[in-house]
């Protein structure tokens, strides 16, 4: 951990300002829950997201479906965030990486979009790197929260009914699972 040579005082309800480059730093957005952690004179604070319960069975389910399908298709899942699960040729280029804008934003729209011709897509934040695929991607909405997004992208063949379905079937899986 390092320092950031900010200090602040706690008001007279206990609060504390997170600065602006921090929180944009951090991409933390107004009104996002944060997690508090203590150990012994430190107080840390992490950005909760109800998908890091689910990275494992994230994992396992794409992998299952992954297999299943026999294709050549690439699935992923993110959070609000990173990608927290991927199967396919893809998975090491992906996993753990901040999501681009566009995905924010369909996540944001709680948009379910279809590309069954192959198109620009561009999955990383940072990179400027896009995949020339068609593709599904499905929001997660869970307790009434966007929270992250089912990819299928496919290079050989266009996105079929399949793959809208199985797209949804994880979602509507991983959005079960944080209910509960």
């Amino acid at each position: 951990m390092k320092a950031t040579g900010v200090v602040r005082r706690i008001d007279d309800l206990g609060r504390i300002v997170i600065p602006k480059e921090i929180r944009r730093t951090l991409r933390i957005r107004d009104g996002e829950t944060m997690e508090i952690y203590v150990d012994r004179e430190l107080v840390a604070l992490k950005k909760y997201s109800p998908m890091d319960d689910l990275e494992d069975i994230s994992k396992r389910f794409v992998e299952a479906i992954y297999q299943t399908l026999k294709q050549k298709q690439n699935i992923i899942v993110t959070d609000r965030d990173k990608v927290i699960a991927a199967a396919g040729n893809l998975k090491k280029k992906y996993l753990g990486k901040i999501i681009s804008s566009y995905l924010e934003k369909v996540i944001e729209e709680r948009e379910f979009v279809t590309q069954k011709d192959n198109a620009k897509l561009k999955l990383l934040g940072n990179d400027v790197e896009e995949e020339d695929a068609s593709f599904v991607i499905c929001p997660i909405i869970a307790n009434g929260d966007s929270v992250g997004l089912v990819i299928i992208l496919s290079y050989e063949r266009g996105i079929t009914e399949i793959e809208e379905k199985v797209a949804k079937i994880t979602a509507q899986f991983l959005e079960k699972y944080i209910e509960e």
